[in-house]
């Protein structure tokens, strides 16, 4: 069992949304927490719009995998992150459960994906500065 937090990513494809925030965590929590990312229905492969939203940043998701959302993801998760696929995350007692609602990229070209980007950006922070602040900074 690891001390440190753990957060899952979930939409539906696991190709837009959940691949951008999970970057996110890990680029800016790095090994504070351990994250993961998962899709009701997974798609082929990363939304290619938010591989190029995500690269302009700096962060490469280029060889992401959208994978299929799993009972023990949840079970072994701290926090379950929900982006548009409502009520397929199974519910366990003692987790965390949020609902970020967001526009899909699925089908968008990179301008409509970099204010999703940002904005999961603000979101990731936040959740960060709750969960698995810098050490020597208040929570």
């Amino acid at each position: 069992m690891s001390d440190k937090p753990s957060v899952l990513f979930v939409c539906v494809h696991n190709a837009g949304r959940s691949q951008m925030a999970a970057a996110w965590l890990t680029h800016l929590a790095g090994d504070r927490v351990e994250v993961r990312s998962a899709g009701s229905d997974p798609g082929n492969a990363v939304n290619p719009a938010a591989v190029e939203a995500m690269a302009e940043v700096g962060i490469d998701i280029s060889a992401e995998t959208p994978k299929i959302l799993t009972v023990d993801a949840v079970k072994e998760s701290d926090v379950c992150i929900t982006m548009g696929c409502g009520d397929t995350c199974p519910v366990f007692p003692g987790k965390r459960y949020l609902d970020w609602t967001l526009d899909d990229p699925a089908g968008q070209g990179v301008e409509a994906v970099r204010p999703i980007r940002d904005e999961i950006k603000k979101r990731v922070e936040a959740l960060i500065a709750e969960i698995a602040p810098k050490p020597g900074t208040a929570a």
